[in-house]
């Protein structure tokens, strides 16, 4: 986790970690997680969530909102969404396999 423009207090860097850590529960083979609060303009932080998984690009997402609680919610939810879709995508691609053909089915050795 990293802030930009400021400081986080303990507590809400444990908040951060503890929302963000159900993620791995949507996918498994995530490998790294990477949070960016950026409190420049401190009526709007700015949150930038990072994932990085097996075999496939980084997913990415940011939001901003009136809250850092907020924007991190809604970054959250931006990233599940994500996760979601890239899992379909796994499940819909492996279909159900090839059906055996006449040669493997009356193999007499």
């Amino acid at each position: 986790m990293s802030t930009r423009h400021g400081h986080l207090s303990p507590a809400s860097q444990e908040t951060i970690t503890e929302k963000v850590s159900k993620l791995n529960r949507l996918f498994e083979r995530i490998t790294a997680v990477e949070v960016t609060i950026d409190l420049e303009h401190t009526d709007k932080p700015d949150v930038e969530l990072r994932v990085t998984a097996e075999k496939t690009e980084d997913f990415v997402a940011t939001d901003k909102a009136e809250s850092l609680l907020a924007a991190l919610d809604s970054t959250i939810h931006k990233m599940e969404q994500q996760l979601r879709k890239h899992k379909e995508k796994l499940k819909a691609h492996r279909g159900k396999g090839q059906p055996a053909t006449d040669a493997e089915t009356n193999f007499e050795g």
